[in-house]
């Protein structure tokens, strides 16, 4: 059944058939890439949402490795699937489509980026390596375990494998709530449980209208006694954050109940300068 990819729930599991059976080794070359497991028939797009997926190995048709999805010293390309769309990161700019899940074919539209100039050579070629791979219509397998393992075949007869590392949704058993929170340029002493002499981040709620606009009457400032997943402090700078908030099931004694995503870095400003 054609359909858009909707709003995907992160902790569904999926069941994947056998993988089809490889071929001889007498008779296949040596730089083959593997075969394609085959579809299943259940729905693919639950796990597809519950997962970024991490470019491990690309091949094109003849076996031969793609180096230009693979060039080392960095993160490699993810793909994220949400809302209707597939984002790509982990190149210079971010690269979004439309996808539509069909059985066992992924149809992906014309894909659209951010414009920020690009000096790192690296992060250019793999912008362009998957932005000419990208759209087209391409046969999708999952295999499911601990780490998942998709495989998309494209249009053009690459084959690149990607490994699932669970989203926060789905380490976390829900959606989260977002939140902004402004972050002082400065650290402070705090009372931490655990470690002595714990200096923490300074924060405070931030709220926007729909039109993004600041609203006035900040509230005052607290520490929070936790790091947020994903950001990095420098002493100086100030920055609003849209964040991902988690309750945290069962937490150990003395760990905090609520866990701490980076989503965006809404502004960042030296406070120094």
């Amino acid at each position: 059944m054609r359909r858009a990819l909707p709003l995907l729930l992160p902790f569904a599991l999926i069941a994947c058939a056998p993988a089809t059976p490889p071929a001889d080794p007498a008779t296949a070359p040596t730089s083959a890439p593997a075969a394609l497991p085959d579809a299943a028939t259940a729905d693919h797009a639950a796990t597809l949402g519950a997962y970024h997926w991490r470019l491990v190995d690309a091949r094109d048709g003849a076996g031969a490795r793609i180096d230009a999805l693979l060039a080392e010293g960095g993160a490699p390309l993810q793909l994220d699937f949400r809302d209707g769309g597939v984002s790509v990161s982990n190149a210079c700019n971010r690269i979004n489509a439309s996808v539509t899940l069909d059985d066992d074919r992924l149809e992906v539209g014309p894909a659209v980026s951010t414009q920020m100039a690009c000096m790192d050579e690296r992060l250019a070629g793999l912008e362009r390596a998957i932005g000419e791979r990208l759209p087209g219509t391409h046969r999708i397998a999952i295999v499911p375990g601990d780490a998942p393992r998709l495989t998309l075949q494209t249009d053009g007869g690459d084959v690149l494998q990607f490994d699932g590392a669970p989203t926060p949704a789905t380490r976390y058993g829900s959606a989260g709530e977002q939140v902004f929170l402004e972050i002082a340029p400065e650290r402070v002493a705090c009372n931490h449980p655990l470690i002595p002499e714990q200096r923490c981040l300074q924060v405070r709620p931030v709220r926007y209208d729909e039109a993004g606009v600041r609203q006035p009457g900040d509230a005052a400032w607290a520490p929070l006694y936790q790091a947020i997943e994903g950001f990095e402090h420098e002493d100086g700078t100030r920055n609003v954050l849209r964040v991902q908030r988690f309750d945290v099931a069962d937490p150990p004694a003395d760990a905090p109940s609520q866990a701490y995503v980076l989503d965006m870095v809404v502004e960042s400003e030296n406070a120094r300068l």
